[in-house]
């Protein structure tokens, strides 16, 4: 698989550590990861936004590994929080979990399924 960064000169730069698009080449496989909730195996659900956001990321890295993947092949991500309140540490975690690897991204503010989830993430990844 080859990646490519794509940030067109006509449209403003990405703020926050994305790429605004991502060609993918050579690719064998695609993984469609559903939206992944901060819930753990044992059900229990942590009460702040910070365990739940690494939950989360956390599932969608298990969801990459069950297919033979990792966060390297992570090619967009949408992510879904409960409020804007949350925006800087969603950030700054997302920023953790994927160290210097840009990726296509879309954050959105919506209410999630379960009021005691703060945030979902979706995913696509190739190989």
């Amino acid at each position: 698989m080859q990646r490519r960064e794509i940030n067109a000169q006509d449209a403003p730069l990405p703020a926050g550590g994305y790429a605004q698009a991502i060609e993918v080449t050579n690719n064998s496989r695609t993984l469609y990861i559903s939206g992944q909730i901060p819930v753990a195996k044992d059900g229990s659900v942590p009460d702040d936004f910070d365990s739940q956001c690494w939950l989360a990321w956390r599932n969608v890295e298990a969801q990459l590994h069950a297919a033979g993947m990792t966060l390297d092949n992570l090619v967009k991500v949408t992510i879904f929080l409960s409020s804007r309140a949350y925006a800087l540490d969603n950030r700054r975690i997302r920023a953790e979990v994927l160290g210097g690897r840009k990726i296509a991204m879309s954050v959105i503010i919506a209410g999630i399924f379960d009021e005691a989830w703060l945030l979902e993430i979706e995913g696509v990844a190739t190989a």
